[in-house]
């Protein structure tokens, strides 16, 4: 979706906290999987303090990477705020994996609809609560996933969004 947006690039800055084993490691191998079949350059740069998140955004810069996809990791995720204005002030067109980045200024998300995530995760709490055992029941992947743009944001990068994104996106942010 982000190279959609983006049309011309050629690096990926892929902003992931490496002490999360799961987006570390499994998210990483998507991540690579994507960038290689685009022919995108992909630069890791890792945080797991705020430290490591001002470093990640001067070490984007220094290879002048033209965009950056930041990871759905819940460290990132609390970090939103920071993120954001970084890749604002830096001018880095970015792709989150959570929706509340692009309602704080982020360019785009594309990523899991949490509401029907956590509507699962009570109905399988009720499910567990009314006697059935856990070990039995199914595992649910995410079905339902949103993808927002913030068209402000777009305008600002000098961006014109593709009427398709515009078209399939859950939430357009004007």
């Amino acid at each position: 979706m982000l190279l959609a947006l983006v049309p011309g690039v050629r690096s990926v800055a892929y902003l992931r906290n490496p002490t999360n084993p799961v987006f570390a490691e499994s998210e990483t191998q998507q991540v690579e999987a994507a960038a290689q079949s685009f022919g995108v350059q992909l630069e890791f740069v890792n945080a797991n303090d705020l430290n490591g998140i001002e470093r990640a955004f001067v070490d984007t810069t220094m290879k002048r990477t033209n965009a950056l996809f930041v990871s759905a990791d819940g460290f990132l995720l609390t970090h939103s705020n920071r993120i954001v204005a970084l890749a604002s002030r830096n001018v880095i067109p970015a792709a989150y994996g959570w929706s509340q980045a692009v309602k704080l200024g982020g360019l785009m998300s594309y990523g899991t609809n949490f509401v029907s995530a956590w509507r699962q995760a009570g109905v399988y709490t009720g499910r567990i609560l009314n006697g059935e055992r856990p070990a039995v029941l199914p595992v649910q992947q995410v079905t339902k996933v949103d993808l927002f743009i913030n068209q402000v944001t777009a305008r600002a990068l000098g961006i014109m969004v593709p009427l398709l994104l515009l078209g399939r996106a859950d939430e357009v942010i004007e």
